[in-house]
């Protein structure tokens, strides 16, 4: 496998849809589809999509939303045979990066109550669960759990800042 510094992060544009799209069928049941990314990227002015691109392919992307001073993590989805390897956090941490470059204090997101990975991910970068809601997910009516992540403390937020730089 190739190592995790090889991969480059950088926004997502109209080009990247197709590999972005194969990226989220291997990863979910429901993906969205080619005109909600068109409308994610085009119309949509609160919203910032990131991809991990190795070499000439897509294998990961995340995207946020910011509304006032909160981040909303829409999506977020690693090619299965990437996954478990940083480039999910590296997401996270980008998207991070550019929500505190707009002003934002705390981030939510949703997550699959049996997605014990993800939520091992999300708990180790800060995020706290923070209610339920219930029958979430449209595939089979999974709950999803609330998780926050404060980013006011002004040390959290230039520590966030020096890991973009590294």
């Amino acid at each position: 496998m190739e190592r995790k510094t090889d991969v480059i992060y950088r926004p997502m544009v109209l080009d990247d849809i197709p590999q972005v799209q194969l990226v989220e069928r291997k990863c979910f049941t429901t993906p969205w589809s080619r005109s909600v990314f068109l409308s994610e990227l085009m119309r949509n002015d609160n919203a910032f999509y990131v991809v991990a691109q190795l070499d000439e392919r897509i294998i990961g992307y995340a995207g946020v939303w910011i509304i006032l001073d909160e981040g909303h993590i829409t999506n977020i989805a690693v090619d299965p045979s990437y996954q478990r390897g940083g480039v999910g956090q590296r997401l996270m941490e980008e998207i991070t990066v550019y929500a505190v470059s707009r002003g934002v204090t705390k981030m939510t997101l949703e997550v699959r109550v049996s997605n014990l990975g993800a939520q091992a991910l999300y708990k180790k970068m800060g995020y706290v669960s923070f209610g339920v809601r219930k029958r979430y997910y449209q595939d089979n009516n999974e709950d999803a759990f609330i998780m926050w992540r404060e980013l006011t403390n002004d040390a959290e937020r230039t520590n966030i800042r020096d890991r973009d730089e590294l």
